[in-house]
């Protein structure tokens, strides 16, 4: 296992997600308990330390199973993190009731790592109201009092909604987890975000580094082009080699949902192999030819703004529907747009097509909206 510093500590490159648990029948709220169980006993024999959890995982018991999975071990052989369910607005008034039950299911009566949970678009109000919510003023308390080691926060919001944490709380804050891969790295600004952080001195947790499983297989010519500048290197493998060649990177969180997974993942962790700059550049390649494919061609050049009666942010609404479109679906592009009033949102293109008129790139966008309101339902 490959070590990062951290503060003084050696934390594993590699850590343990608690969010795809083996589960049994496909219920994602009944954890495999053996499994689980024993996928953790593997990792801390092999040298993984840092283990992620959340309030909301696996219908609220993945920090029970985690909870009774570290138990196992002594205090001080593993570091927990776990997160305040901030992406639910019902959670906002019950800091400290939710705080105290955590640190119940997991067990422990501190944790080593405590994150706002998915700073986004439709929260970023709620946590910077600290006077209404008083979430931010809780937590910086029990950090005061030693219940939290190291306080950060996750982030999938753009990255003006980063910006804007980052302004308020940014001083306090010790580590930010992205999301974060080579396709990502463009598609979702990725670059930029770890830039900015990099500004403030905030090293770079990582989540999602397969994007959901979509970066463990690739097309056959793409996976060919990677086998030739490695031919023993695994295709899963890439992401993390991408990853380990961030210099601000200290944290890489993967999802692991069986013990095979686990066990190829401890293999390619056993060393540090960093990109060059050919296989760097060639795999950021192979990145803007997928996301190429069925996503519309915008350069947030603006134009089609100054011609929309309705004043939408046409780039912002073709980003996201970019996104929706090829992940499949997913919560990234509808929690966004849910911070949006009804007459900024898709569905209120009046199709006149002026945008279309003026788009450089020559998008249908009256299409292109549609076709995502529809998507939405």
């Amino acid at each position: 296992m490959i070590y990062r510093d951290f503060q003084g500590m050696k934390l594993s490159a590699l850590g343990f997600g608690a969010m795809r648990l083996p589960v049994i029948e496909g219920d994602d709220s009944r954890i495999d308990e053996v499994a689980a169980l024993r996928m953790v006993d593997t990792a801390m024999k092999n040298g993984i330390n840092y283990y992620d959890t959340a309030w909301g995982y696996h219908g609220q018991n993945s920090e029970l199973i985690m909870g009774k999975a570290l138990a196992e071990y002594p205090r001080d052989s593993y570091y927990v993190a776990t997160k305040f369910p901030g992406y639910d607005a019902s959670n906002w008034p019950h800091v400290k009731e939710i705080f105290e039950r955590q640190l119940e299911k997991l067990n422990v009566n501190y944790f080593d790592f405590y994150l706002f949970h998915n700073v986004c678009e439709m929260n970023i109000d709620a946590y910077l109201d600290d006077e209404k919510y008083g979430i931010y003023s809780y937590l910086i308390e029990q950090k005061k009092n030693g219940r939290i080691r190291h306080l950060g926060f996750s982030c999938h919001g753009n990255i003006d909604v980063l910006k804007r944490f980052l302004e308020a709380y940014g001083k306090d804050m010790e580590f930010c987890q992205l999301q974060l891969n080579y396709l990502d790295w463009t598609f979702q600004n990725g670059k930029e975000k770890v830039e900015l952080l990099n500004e403030w001195n905030i090293p770079v947790w990582v989540m999602e580094p397969l994007r959901g499983g979509k970066l463990a297989k690739l097309p056959a010519e793409y996976e060919a082009e990677l086998k030739v500048l490695r031919p023993d290197e695994e295709i899963p493998a890439w992401a993390f080699r991408f990853l380990q060649s961030i210099p601000s990177v200290t944290m890489i969180l993967s999802g692991m949902s069986s013990q095979e997974q686990l066990e190829k993942n401890l293999e390619t962790f056993a060393e540090d192999k960093k990109l060059n700059d050919t296989e760097m550049k060639t795999l950021l390649g192979i990145a803007d030819k997928m996301l190429s494919v069925g996503t519309v061609p915008c350069t947030a050049c603006h134009y089609c703004v100054s011609h929309c009666p309705m004043g939408l942010d046409i780039p912002n609404l073709l980003s996201l529907y970019n996104e929706h479109v090829y992940t499949g679906g997913g919560f990234i592009a509808p929690m966004a747009l849910g911070a949006l009033p009804d007459d900024k949102k898709p569905q209120a293109c009046l199709q006149c097509r002026s945008c279309e008129q003026v788009c450089p790139q020559q998008i249908r966008i009256s299409e292109v909206l549609a076709d995502f309101s529809e998507r939405l339902g």
